[in-house]
């Protein structure tokens, strides 16, 4: 419904709308609302701020409505007003324009033409109020997914690239925030997800640093992919300066006397890249999956506080580069023989 004020001091005028309007009132396409001057107009616009459009006259005691166009102009800058006045004069209308006037109608009014500029009036306003937004939905979005990827999707190649799937060698990551699930369940919401998002902050900061990239956010725990060259390395610099980041949050990130410690777990290997989810509910992800994801989340359930748990496999490509100690074998789900596991010292 759009709401329209009539600022008018001939009071007639106020029957007269309701009778030329009647169909339109009655359908809730438009709801009147009236003011005798600008000074009660401005008393009206803030008792109902979700005025749309304003039809005013001139010549009115107390604030006319070329004053009222200076203070909308200031104070309610996307409303839209409409001159409805017998001063059709030249340099009156230029007034009226140059105050931020959006149309002018001279009296005697024809409704006619009064209808289709408030159509057109609406069709504008409802145009600025998308404008605005959509402004706000891509600063939100920017929130949310990363410049470089907002930029990607504008390209040509977008769409191509979103819906091929392929088979790469890279290395996950799974971190978990130990002990946080407890912590959550005795404090207020708004400070578990204050918190949580620090430590989130901490480890997307170290994961990009390293040039890996947040595949997705579980519950308190984080996963994320590292490609290209020197990727297991790349990871494993990550999880340690993670690692040592957390162990650093101060006592004013603290709550309740919970120091938050990381869990981590890392694989790498061969996995499928590509578009994974529902098409019919149109909610699709873009991550990786495959044995190698799931034994990374595996290596980190298996990890205990502050350790960084990897494979024999992974060992053997960096045992010359990062002191490591051997933790023993783990049994896991769907494999016939155990996994020996190594924890990543330094």
């Amino acid at each position: 419904m759009t709401k329209i004020l009539v600022v008018d001091d001939e009071t007639d005028l106020e029957t007269l709308i309701k009778q030329k309007f009647r169909k339109q009132i009655r359908e809730k396409k438009y709801e009147f609302l009236f003011a005798i001057n600008g000074v009660d107009a401005l008393e009206k616009i803030d008792a109902e701020p979700e005025v749309d459009i304003v039809l005013s006259d001139i010549n009115m005691p107390e604030m006319d409505g070329l004053t009222l166009l200076s203070k909308l102009s200031e104070y309610k800058p996307l409303l839209k007003s409409v001159i409805v006045s017998a001063y059709g004069d030249m340099e009156n209308i230029r007034t009226a324009m140059n105050r931020g006037a959006f149309d002018f109608i001279t009296k005697p009014i024809n409704f006619e033409d009064l209808i289709i500029t408030i159509e057109k009036t609406i069709k504008y306003t409802e145009q600025i109020k998308d404008t605005l937004r959509a402004i706000k939905e891509n600063n939100i979005l920017k929130m949310y997914v990363d410049e470089n990827v907002l930029n990607f999707m504008g390209s040509s190649e977008y769409e191509t690239k979103l819906l091929a799937n392929e088979t790469i060698e890279a290395t996950v990551m799974f971190i978990d925030v130990c002990g946080f699930t407890k912590i959550s369940e005795t404090v207020p919401a708004d400070t578990v997800v204050k918190m949580i998002n620090t430590y989130f902050d901490i480890m997307v900061n170290e994961i990009m640093e390293h040039n890996g990239f947040i595949d997705k956010f579980i519950g308190d725990a984080v996963m994320a992919v590292f490609r290209g060259e020197y990727h297991l390395d790349r990871a494993i610099d990550a999880a340690l300066a993670v690692r040592n980041r957390i162990n650093q949050v101060d006592e004013t990130e603290a709550l309740d006397g919970f120091r938050p410690k990381v869990s981590i777990g890392i694989k790498s290997g061969e996995m499928i890249s590509g578009n994974i989810g529902s098409a019919s509910l149109k909610r699709l992800d873009y991550t990786v999956i495959g044995d190698t994801v799931n034994t990374a989340a595996r290596l980190q359930d298996a990890a205990k506080e502050n350790q960084i748990v990897i494979c024999e496999d992974c060992y053997k490509q960096v045992s010359e580069a990062f002191k490591c100690n051997k933790l023993g074998e783990i049994t896991m789900k769907n494999k016939s023989a155990p996994l020996a596991v190594y924890e990543v010292l330094e």
